[in-house]
């Protein structure tokens, strides 16, 4: 399955956000963002069932791709495009309830991102490729090298996470990224839309 155009996963995290959620993802929509995940992990099911929904409709609109987090019934219900899962999550029982989904599964070394593209996911993320204040105290950043490394071995798409920034995002898609997948930088902006096209901006420089 195709990875969505740009290659650029904006990843939801409320607790950073300096807006309410739906106001940020439409602004990074207006900005160019065409592939939104919603990962709001601690909302009961039915608010996170309902955001889904709410953002699925909004990006209808701009003709972007929303997944969730790990919820594969809120997927199902809100006819959302696809999941993300954890790192060493099977990637099959996903594909058994979400034939034509969108498949992603979070990875933290060359072997595991391998291991489960052959498994059948359509795409991993890599993290962390640096230190992230998203998450204060993971690591150690694998670097530049070692995306590089992993690029060359996967059997699929590696999208680079974690740390990165307009700064370093064309480095990241240089060493053989697929794609980038960001959170706080957009979260945390007080111009979201701008800050999404600084991002694509980067990304055209590639």
């Amino acid at each position: 399955m195709k990875l969505p155009v740009p290659p650029l996963l904006v990843i939801s995290d409320r607790s950073q956000a300096r807006r309410p959620l739906v106001e940020v993802a439409e602004a990074a929509f207006a900005g160019g963002c065409r592939w939104f995940s919603l990962r709001e992990k601690d909302l009961p099911a039915a608010e996170r069932g309902a955001l889904l929904a709410e953002l699925g409709a909004l990006g209808r609109r701009y003709g972007a791709t929303i997944m969730a987090h790990d919820d594969i019934d809120a997927v199902e219900a809100t006819g959302a495009a696809g999941v993300h899962l954890p790192g060493g999550s099977d990637p099959a029982p996903a594909r058994r309830r979400l034939p034509e989904g969108l498949i992603g599964v979070s990875a933290h070394s060359a072997a595991e991102a391998t291991a489960l593209l052959r498994a059948g996911a359509d795409y991993v993320t890599l993290s962390p490729i640096f230190l992230t204040d998203s998450k204060p105290g993971y690591g150690p950043a694998l670097g530049l090298d070692a995306l590089a490394a992993a690029a060359a071995t996967a059997p699929g798409p590696l999208i680079a996470l974690a740390g990165i920034t307009p700064d370093n995002a064309a480095q990241c898609l240089a060493a053989g990224a697929s794609g980038i997948a960001v959170m706080g930088e957009i979260m945390r902006a007080a111009d979201p839309e701008a800050a999404v096209r600084r991002f694509l901006a980067a990304i055209e420089k590639k």
